[in-house]
């Protein structure tokens, strides 16, 4: 197969235009999402790079050579500031800057004062393997199932094209240094730039595919929250306690549920107002969110009504934790607007341990200790075990 590098630099160039545009589209369309616009300004000096490269297949390159290359170094460096912003890390300049001014100054020296392509070549091509397995370090780390797919197969091509690099690096030093230059025709240099550029795809492609998992997670996430709470919504109530039920089946472990409500509710919203309720239910969650544990599922059942799951939890456990909870928000007042509503809850408990693992008997027997918790005066917790028959019957 006959490549010419012409073809191939003005491929590269095109192509990185082409996908800087797609990744800017993408970024007004998921304001949300950081690393979009430095991905989409990484393409565009990639294909500058090339372009500014393209006058370089005449004899004699000059200030064109330098600049290409300081686009190219921009453009890696760039990909690179996109994935940590992508991750919410902070930002790493200063070695990246220092990659860039020594590709500049490389280009620089072996061009314009003392010519020598091969040493620029290799030099060059060392530092761009340098900051593409950074990026592939960055990338290859243990990820949940759903990021897994694309993180790694941006970071595979990171991976490929240092590794691309680096056997450029080693084969121009090797070859006699007559042997080899930029624009002899031997099949070395045609072929990295084919390589470069179908990896560019690749890693444009990854980006874009790491994006799009995020913002499905997103609103998965969004369509499973509660909005005004944070906490999880009756929906995703209704999903997650049959794989809690199965795993504590399966384990051979106990479960508790328990119902918190507010107690006089509509009274906080008559006299303070309905923003002034939502703060109490807000601070209610935080409460909840700073005594249990990450495995414990926490959801809005309905108005002032909230539902906790506790794996690995009997009810005598869920007591303690209940009479924490129910201490905490006694004795911490919610302040709104500078005024300072002090609330309380009653909960009701129910466990695996007297009841079985069946979610419906569950909720049924948590919302009845509830019950007789508003019933003996608010303020209290309630377990289901703890009531008698006869009461059950009245």
């Amino acid at each position: 197969m006959n490549l010419d590098l012409r073809t191939m630099m003005v491929m590269i160039a095109v192509l990185s235009f082409l996908l800087s545009i797609l990744l800017l589209v993408a970024s007004l369309h998921a304001r949300g999402i950081k690393g979009l616009r430095h991905w989409s300004m990484a393409s565009l000096f990639i294909s500058f790079g090339a372009g500014l490269a393209y006058p370089a297949l005449l004899p004699q390159p000059g200030w064109n050579i330098v600049a290409g290359a300081a686009f190219l170094a921009a453009g890696s460096a760039l990909q690179f500031l996109g994935i940590q912003a992508f991750k919410n890390r902070p930002c790493q300049c200063r070695w990246l800057l220092l990659a860039v001014g020594l590709v500049i100054g490389v280009s620089a020296w072996f061009t314009l004062f003392e010519p020598n392509t091969q040493l620029r070549a290799v030099a060059n091509s060392l530092i761009f393997a340098g900051i593409n397995f950074a990026c592939a370090r960055s990338l290859l780390i243990p990820l949940a199932s759903y990021q897994r797919t694309a993180h790694w197969l941006t970071g595979a091509s990171f991976a490929v094209l240092g590794l691309v690099y680096v056997a450029r690096a080693v084969s121009i030093f090797s070859a006699p240094a007559a042997d080899y230059g930029l624009f002899n025709p031997i099949p070395l240099n045609p072929l990295m730039f084919f390589a470069g550029s179908v990896i560019q795809l690749f890693l444009s492609f990854g980006f874009v595919l790491m994006v799009s998992y995020r913002m499905a997670a997103e609103l998965e996430n969004l369509a499973a929250i509660d909005a005004l709470t944070g906490a999880w919504n009756r929906r995703s109530l209704d999903l997650e306690c049959q794989r809690l039920l199965a795993r504590s089946a399966r384990r051979k472990e106990a479960l508790a549920v328990l119902m918190l409500d507010v107690d006089y509710f509509k009274r906080i919203n008559d006299v303070h107002g309905h923003q002034a309720g939502d703060q109490v239910l807000k601070q209610l969650i935080q409460n909840a969110k700073s005594q249990i544990r990450g495995e414990d599922y926490l959801a809005r059942y309905g108005g002032e009504e909230f539902c906790l799951i506790l794996p690995c939890t009997n009810e005598k456990e869920a007591n303690h934790l209940a009479e924490r909870l129910r201490q905490m928000q006694a004795t911490r007042p919610t302040h709104w607007q500078g005024q300072s509503i002090t609330s309380t809850i009653s909960i009701g408990i129910a466990g695996s341990d007297s009841i079985g693992l069946n979610f419906a008997a569950l909720l049924q027997a948590a919302d009845t200790a509830l019950y007789r918790a508003k019933q003996a005066g608010r303020n209290r917790v309630a377990n289901f075990s703890d009531i008698s028959l006869q009461e059950l019957g009245e």
